[in-house]
């Protein structure tokens, strides 16, 4: 049986092919994805929203410094703001809720460094 024929990439003068399922070549893939998360994906998961930039802005403001390495003596600064209960689970952007951290620690408070069980900044 003769194998199907790959399908030009739907990019508007691209002249590559796209690859066995797929609707975009390699080179246009990401931007479609990009394209679609940015002004084609429900608007249900975006709970941040130009509100929460202020207000992580402001908490950046009142903490500069990353909340975590303060207490073990390291001047690293704020990156991101955390939740230290997440929205999913009923938390706010309350500021008794937040926590500036630097990248290394928000990754930690994720359990995004390895570690199984995420890490809790409560006081």
């Amino acid at each position: 049986m003769p194998k199907k024929p790959k399908r030009p990439c739907r990019m508007n003068g691209c002249p590559n092919f796209a690859g066995d399922g797929e609707i975009y070549c390699p080179e246009h893939k990401t931007e479609a994805e990009h394209f679609y998360n940015r002004y084609q994906r429900p608007t249900d998961k975006n709970v941040y929203g130009r509100a929460w930039k202020r207000i992580r802005d402001r908490k950046i403001r009142e903490s500069p410094m990353c909340e975590e390495c303060l207490k073990h003596g390291f001047y690293h600064p704020a990156e991101e703001v955390h939740h230290r209960v997440p929205l999913s689970e009923g938390g706010t952007h309350e500021r008794s809720n937040l926590v500036s951290l630097c990248r290394s620690c928000h990754m930690k408070a994720h359990g995004e460094l390895g570690t199984r069980k995420p890490h809790s900044y409560d006081d």
